[in-house]
This record gives C-alpha cells, sequence and structure tokens, in this order.
C-alpha cells in the first residue's frame, strides 16, 4: 500500500473475529474430544472445566477454550487424561483444526469477507492479525478463507510477542509498519481482545458479537460493540 494513502491499521483477532466463533469450532472441538476419548462422561467434564458444554454448544465468554492458546488448554485437557500428554494432545487438535480448514469448516464472520477487506485496504488501513491460536494455524486458516493475501502482519502465541490483553503484539504490528500506536484500532471478540488497547495506547477498541461475549461483556472495555466486522466501514468514516 503507498504510504501516502494510509490512514491508519486494523488489528484484528482471528476466532470470533475474522471467523464466527461457534460456527467454526464447536464441531471443530467435539472431533478433537471423539479423538483423545470415547468416554463419552469424561468429556463433557473436560469441556465443560475449559468453558464449553457440548450438549449445547456454548461457549462461557472469557474461559480457557475461547481465550487461551492451545498449549494451555492442552494442559488443562491432560490432567484428565493419565494416557495422554499435552504435546499429544496439542498435535491432535492441531491435525483435527488443519483437517476442518481444508473441509471448510472455516466459516466467516461476514458473507463477503474478502470484499470487506478490500473494501479496508482501499480506505487506507494497513490490516493486522492478533491471535491466541498458532501464527503458523493462522497462516492456514486465512490462506484456505482466500484472504492471507489481505494482511500485512499475522502473530499467534508462538511469535514472541506475548499474549493478550498485553501490548506486543499491537506494538510488534506497529513496529512492522511503520504506525503509531495511536493510529491502530484493536478489533475482537473478548475482553483480552479489547484490553490490548488502552496497554498499548492504540487509538480504539472495537468489539463484536461473532464470538462468545455478549454487548455487556465487551461494553466496559469496548469504545463501540459491533454485530460484525461488517459494521467497520461504517464507524471508520470520517475517523482517523
Amino acid at each position: 500500500m503507498d504510504t501516502q494513502e494510509v490512514r491508519g491499521g486494523l488489528l484484528f483477532d482471528k476466532d470470533g473475529t475474522i471467523f464466527d466463533f461457534a460456527a467454526t469450532w464447536a464441531g471443530v472441538i467435539d472431533r478433537v474430544l471423539d479423538e483423545v476419548t470415547p468416554d463419552r462422561a469424561l468429556q463433557l467434564r473436560i469441556a465443560r472445566e475449559g468453558g464449553y458444554d457440548p450438549e449445547t454448544g456454548h461457549f462461557a465468554p472469557g474461559s480457557l477454550t475461547v481465550a487461551a492458546p492451545l498449549d494451555e488448554v492442552a494442559a488443562l485437557w491432560a490432567g484428565f487424561l493419565p494416557d495422554r500428554s499435552a504435546a499429544e494432545i496439542e498435535d491432535i487438535a492441531n491435525r483435527i483444526v488443519e483437517r476442518a480448514a481444508a473441509d471448510g469448516a472455516l466459516v466467516p464472520a461476514v458473507p463477503d469477507l474478502p470484499g470487506l477487506l478490500d473494501g479496508l485496504r482501499r480506505d487506507g488501513f494497513i490490516l493486522g492479525i492478533a491471535t491466541h491460536d498458532s501464527e503458523a494455524a493462522a497462516i492456514q486458516h486465512l490462506s484456505v478463507a482466500g484472504v492471507i493475501d489481505r494482511f500485512d502482519f499475522i502473530a499467534g502465541y508462538d511469535s514472541g510477542h506475548g499474549l493478550k490483553p498485553g501490548p506486543g503484539m499491537l506494538l510488534a504490528f506497529c513496529a512492522a509498519t511503520g504506525l503509531a500506536a495511536d493510529r491502530v484500532v484493536m478489533v475482537g471478540d473478548s475482553i483480552h481482545d479489547l484490553g490490548v488497547a488502552p496497554a498499548a495506547g492504540a487509538a480504539m477498541a472495537v468489539g463484536v458479537l461473532t464470538g462468545p461475549a455478549t454487548r455487556a461483556d465487551l461494553a466496559p472495555l469496548a469504545d463501540h460493540v459491533l454485530d460484525s466486522i461488517g459494521g467497520l466501514p461504517d464507524l471508520l468514516r470520517g475517523r482517523l
């Protein structure tokens, strides 16, 4: 992008923000549970301990399954599965997620994700991703969705910039793009995402309702709460 055209940056969370959380991940987690143990009662116990109820498909906002990196979720599950190590569970999960992505299980948060991102870029915004998934998984998911080339920065939990709500990912986005933090908008579906904005001195925190959190959950930390990222063009018109 021509630097003369740059208005600012948009740093997005991935799951629950770029992709609809429940529509994408409930089925994937159910597949992981089936592989790590055939015991249905144990599956329910493990999942609910992490904040997911397989019987209802409900994710608890801010829970470990929603907000933590995969290695932390795997460590929790391993505590219930003496025959499975955390590393083994993480490998199983990564394999199933990779297969699910290849099979088209990722559900974009808006009907025309490429078109929306293209429009934001035309409006002068540099785009980045800050996720608690791995960097490699984020690259794969965005590639499958056909939008990897819209992003100038991708950071996962393993990219060396720390975890949200710490400022590291946003500051790394700034370092990579030359943007000042006060020209960046943080966009996410959880309080961990939104907490990055004040920690890093960002321009704005925008919450979206395509993850488990409700408007009431997000409103205390958000400058604005949208139904989805589809509302960003109107929100940003005349701002930054």
